[in-house]
């Protein structure tokens, strides 16, 4: 990787791992896009449940030779609960690969890739609060930081200006998720299995009917959750399209989460720095301080 001064840094985009259970034909034909993009890095890689499996291991990794020959910076993810021992062996497959860097999204898989000697990305969900927890993962081998998504710009300043980070600041990549329905909460029970009665052992894959989760609202009727199998998403989607400017110098990449809905128009508008109004269903309080349903600057009602 490349250090960059904290004064020449601009964001640059990266497409997250999809999180949604799609048809295979419909992610051969996303990442078909994406090859054609202005995406700079891509993530791969199931990141929610072990029982997804329309893409295989070497789906991905025929996915990723095809990005790479694209001049994209491919990364592969694993998952965030590991659960069983075909996990694990699945974890053990992902690192022996020995080509794209992997993102942990478990402290068992940031330990186990130090293991093998190995660089890798700190996934959100390795949840770092603060500069000790940060120094700790650089030293076993993380070199490039998805920071957790409730955190604020001025947190993420202040963090990164402790003495502590002076030593590492300039080789360490700071990764912010951007855009999309934020990854809030895992558990061991399948929310989408019992919203149709369904028990986790037996829920027939019932999640790739929802290509974009299934909405939970309050009894208001406003949207509240996002549930996407083990995963629990906000309602709304996180926004950071007009936030851009106060991530120079600060952030080196904006990550945005696969959606079927206008991604490519997305995506082409965070790289350009395209500003516009924040939609009724988009926010981006967590950024400024303020609650994550929060809006802050101009939206359209």
């Amino acid at each position: 990787m490349v250090a960059c001064s904290e004064q020449t840094v601009v964001p640059k985009v990266s497409v997250g791992p999809i999180l949604y259970y799609w048809p295979k034909t419909q992610i051969e034909q996303f990442y078909q896009q994406l090859a054609d993009s202005a995406a700079t890095v891509i993530y791969l890689g199931e990141t929610v449940c072990s029982k997804r499996r329309e893409f295989s291991f070497a789906d991905y990794l025929r996915t990723a030779q095809m990005l790479q020959e694209a001049g994209k910076q491919v990364v592969l993810s694993g998952l965030t609960l590991l659960e069983s021992q075909a996990d694990l062996r699945a974890l053990q497959q992902l690192t022996a690969q020995g080509q794209f860097m992997v993102e942990a999204n478990d402290v068992g898989t940031a330990h186990y890739l130090s293991s093998q000697h190995l660089p890798f990305v700190g996934g959100a969900a390795l949840s770092l609060y603060n500069e000790q927890s940060v120094l700790k993962l650089w030293q076993i081998g993380m070199r490039r930081w998805v920071v957790p998504v409730e955190l604020s710009r001025d947190w993420l300043q202040t963090l990164l200006s402790q003495p502590a980070l002076d030593s590492i600041r300039q080789q360490l990549e700071i990764e912010v998720f951007a855009y999309g329905h934020l990854p809030l909460a895992w558990s061991g029970r399948c929310f989408t299995a019992r919203s149709e009665n369904r028990h986790k052992d037996d829920c027939q894959l019932c999640c790739i009917k929802y290509p974009t989760g299934r909405l939970s609202t309050s009894q208001e009727g406003q949207p509240l959750f996002v549930l996407n199998g083990i995963q629990t998403q906000s309602g709304a989607k996180y926004n950071l399209q007009n936030d851009l400017p106060s991530m120079q110098g600060l952030v080196h990449y904006v990550r945005l989460s696969p959606d079927p809905q206008n991604f490519m128009e997305k995506l082409a508008q965070f790289s350009q720095g395209v500003a516009s109004p924040l939609l009724a269903n988009e926010v981006n309080g967590y950024w400024h301080r303020l609650a994550g349903f929060n809006q802050h600057g101009p939206s359209i009602e």
